[in-house]
């Protein structure tokens, strides 16, 4: 069969421009979405009178009968098809003959390929707000379990001052809330409907663009046809939002990697998640959190070069922008293995609370409350700051922590010291001593937990609300 638009070409295609310009071994991804953009459109062609009713019962048959052979893997895509709309239309009119070209009626692959960007990207979004929820039932189910355990907090991954483990656990429900909240906003732009833009002016067929719209559930239309064809905005916002999560995800795999090694060992992942050396048997290796930060770099990478690839292009199709759909696909197939596996690997992790309660007695970073003691004893700040600077220094010239300390020696450096400094330095005084709202104190992480599990539950309900309507 010659080309579907061959009609104006007097040469075939060059094979090597033929294989350099399909995009079917990709874009055949799109194949359900492209099934479901054409049963809507050529329903709509028959609501509009555009086709007879028995040439639409015709193409919908045909049409559902091409994605049986599809989901069974039984049709061969071809390059000389170029694409995976063609491809698809090439199959219906084989199955049920020329009426299959109608379906192209009052449509262009530049508006059809958007559409199927839409459909797919959808269901994609919403997919990653499930699996980020999953990802934030697991983390507050180990703060659940780790009110009380107290670990060295860090800044310049230098010990600063305690926390409790929940606390730290619970900035990354706070990060991948953010996320979360991104994707449903970027839901909305992704949930409108190119379709029935044409090739970049419209069509003069009388569709009614609308009806499609509610067809496949999208919220509206665009506005301008050319604009519909060209924006891939929609995609640039979803490879943004994915970079941002990815580099959540890595900043808590460099944590993960750093906790399970001996010198930390504050944590141990389960033996599902590691992988161990060919050489040296004792090994456990990190390879799941360690795999991830390195791919949040190829996600970045699909940003920067769709941001690229659309820099320049003027309106309104560009057979550039071919190069919007590996990048897309890449950058789902990354986060979703990431996602899918963070989630158990987190749920199984071991915590090793006696080794985080030994490193928070063997550091200083209890020192900020001996200042706040001094301060609330009439000694103003600065001079506080300075007394303590030398009475850790003194501890560290002798071999001792602030616990250490004799009241004499504390007196050494202020006679404001009293025997309630002891108290005072405690752990657990330390970290509850924090007790404001967003503060490491136990009463006010429990109270963030509560309040996290109330907008886990509403992230719960939007999903089950949008995957069915994606879906």
């Amino acid at each position: 069969m010659s080309k579907l638009w061959g009609g104006r070409f007097t040469k075939k295609t060059d094979q090597l421009v033929e294989e350099y310009t399909a995009s079917i071994l990709f874009d055949k991804e799109l194949a359900e979405e492209d099934i479901q953009g054409s049963l809507a459109h050529v329903t709509m062609l028959g609501k509009c009178g555009i086709l007879p009713l028995d040439d639409v019962e015709k193409i919908k048959d045909g049409l559902l009968h091409v994605q049986g052979m599809i989901r069974r893997g039984e049709l061969e895509f071809s390059v000389s098809d170029e694409d995976i709309h063609m491809n698809i239309e090439k199959a219906l009119i084989d199955e049920v003959g020329p009426v299959g070209g109608k379906l192209h009626t009052g449509r262009s692959r530049n508006d059809q390929v958007a559409t199927d960007m839409h459909l797919y990207l959808r269901k994609r979004v919403v997919e990653f707000v499930g699996l980020l929820n999953k990802l934030q039932e697991a983390l507050i189910g180990q703060a659940k379990q780790n009110l009380e355990t107290i670990v060295p907090g860090y800044t310049h991954l230098q010990r600063a001052q305690p926390i409790l483990f929940a606390h730290h656990l619970m900035a990354y429900v706070s990060m991948f809330q953010r996320d979360i909240e991104r994707l449903q906003d970027s839901y909305k732009r992704i949930n409108v409907l190119p379709l029935g833009a044409g090739a970049l002016a419209g069509t003069t067929f009388p569709i009614d663009r609308h009806f499609v719209a509610g067809q496949l559930g999208f919220d509206g239309v665009y506005e301008n046809s050319l604009d519909a064809v060209s924006d891939r905005d929609f995609i640039i916002e979803f490879l943004s939002n994915a970079s941002m999560i990815m580099m959540h995800l890595s900043r808590l795999s460099e944590e993960f990697i750093l906790w399970s090694s001996t010198e930390f060992h504050f944590i141990e992942l389960d033996d599902a998640f590691c992988t161990g050396s060919s050489i040296m048997p004792q090994k456990k290796n990190p390879d799941v959190p360690e795999l991830v930060r390195g791919k949040t770099g190829r996600v970045y990478g699909n940003l920067v070069g769709l941001l690229t690839v659309l820099k320049s292009l003027p309106l309104a199709y560009n057979k550039d922008m071919q190069e919007d759909k590996e990048g897309m696909f890449d950058t789902v197939r990354t986060l979703q293995g990431a996602l899918q596996l963070y989630a158990p690997m987190v749920s199984t992790m071991k915590v090793n609370k006696e080794r985080m309660r030994r490193a928070v007695n063997q550091d200083f970073s209890n020192a900020t409350d001996i200042a706040d003691y001094l301060v609330n004893k009439g000694l103003p700040f600065r001079q506080a700051h300075e007394v303590i600077g030398k009475t850790v220094l003194y501890c560290i010239q002798n071999g001792k922590f602030l616990l250490d300390l004799t009241l004499d020696e504390f007196h050494q450096f202020s006679k404001l010291f009293e025997q309630d400094i002891y108290k005072v330095l405690q752990p657990e005084q330390v970290v509850n001593a924090r007790n404001v709202y967003g503060g490491t104190a136990s009463n006010q992480v429990s109270e963030a937990i509560a309040r996290a599990e109330v907008v886990f539950n509403k992230t719960n309900e939007w999903f089950e609300q949008y995957y069915s309507k994606s879906h």
